[in-house]
């Protein structure tokens, strides 16, 4: 059972490995924190080189923790205070003003909260465990509620993003100049997106990042009025990971950061170039219209996760169908004393009924011809 599930996980692999640009992990660190099991979001550290920001998924509480990634130890706990208990958060992103945005904005039943909330606070000046205020931001969706899992802030003009997650394509929803703690701020979609699970703007803010799992797409961010996504590129190097989930740009711009979820999870390190494509020299360049290209790799993304789910039904089915059919033997044998049935013997004089097309099932000697 464990060599034939061994088979099928190696083979789903290899499915994924196929369908995607080798990873160029030319860097990067290990998560060590035992506390941090779903590392869901991302964001670098402005006021201490080398420091990344994450946090868990849902079910940890206030927390959020600073991660040195030369040695993926974590330096500092950081507990919000004045909030309420969080639900679900997702994503993390640094503002322009040195503060941090944490978006409590998961909604695994996609509708089930007519809110979500923001919560923010400025970056501690010293690493160390501590309790700093926040302030809590109620947000709304202008077209109803929705699952989202990406947040990110313009680190030119501080305003907010927040990318949705539907398997048919979320949208790109844009916040208020300016968040108001005493009412709600509406969102507004302002685009349309693949299936996100993070997202990240460039230092420079002229790039977007939304990464999947298995793609990532960096687009050129036009801002104004209207729809700011511009044209994108593919990202090259994106790596496979147990359950993608973040993704956050170096200080430098130079490089993105890929997060996954699960105990020492591992942040990879792929390098960018400022055009907002991969270095051709690295990792080969595609640019191309969001409909084609991108809908091409969600396509061959959902394609792999078939393939692997097939493989594991399948093995699955295979040992069931394979204990049912030794069980009636095994209870036969038992009830003879565990003495073997003489040849000539037929299945009728041994108490076990012969009829075609079906057999017997393990669990209560009843036939049926589905099983």
């Amino acid at each position: 059972m464990r060599s034939l599930l061994r088979v099928c996980a190696v083979a789903g692999l290899g499915l994924l490995c196929a369908a995607g640009p080798a990873t160029a992990d030319d860097g990067g660190f290990t998560i060590k924190d035992p506390r941090i099991t779903e590392s869901s979001g991302l964001a670098a550290s402005r006021a201490h080189p080398g420091v990344y920001w994450t946090h868990n998924d849902s079910g940890d509480g206030p927390y959020v923790y600073a991660v040195d990634s030369k040695t993926g130890r974590t330096v500092a706990t950081v507990t919000m205070a004045g909030i309420g208990h969080p639900r679900d958060v997702e994503a993390i992103s640094i503002g322009p003003d040195g503060d941090l945005y944490v978006g409590d904005i998961g909604d695994n039943l996609d509708g089930a909260w007519n809110h979500v909330w923001i919560y923010r606070f400025h970056e501690p000046a010293q690493l160390r465990d501590q309790t700093v205020k926040a302030t809590q931001y109620v947000v709304q969706y202008a077209d109803g509620p929705r699952n989202a899992e990406a947040l990110m802030v313009h680190p030119r003009t501080g305003r907010v993003y927040i990318a949705s997650k539907r398997e048919s394509g979320g949208g790109l929803y844009e916040g208020p100049a300016t968040l108001s703690s005493s009412g709600t701020n509406v969102f507004r979609r302002v685009g349309e997106v693949p299936w996100v699970t993070d997202g990240a703007f460039s230092p420079d803010g002229r790039t977007l990042v939304l990464r999947g799992y298995f793609t990532a797409a960096a687009y050129a961010w036009k801002g104004g009025a209207g729809n700011p996504l511009g044209d994108w590129n593919a990202v090259r190097g994106v790596p496979v990971q147990q359950q993608s989930e973040s993704v956050t740009f170096t200080p430098d711009g130079k490089a993105l950061m890929f997060g996954t979820e699960g105990v020492n999870s591992e942040v990879v390190r792929v390098p960018f170039a400022e055009d907002g494509a991969n270095s051709p020299a690295e990792s080969g360049s595609s640019t191309g219209s969001g409909d084609s290209a991108g809908n091409g790799n969600l396509v061959l993304g959902a394609l792999v996760v078939a393939g692997v789910a097939v493989l594991v039904v399948g093995a699955k089915r295979f040992l069931r169908r394979r204990r049912q059919l030794r069980a009636p033997q095994a209870r036969t044998r038992r009830a003879a004393g565990s003495a073997p049935r003489a040849r000539g013997v037929t299945a009728a004089a041994s108490g076990t009924p012969s009829r075609p097309g079906g057999r017997w099932s393990g669990c209560r000697r009843r036939w049926s011809p589905w099983r």
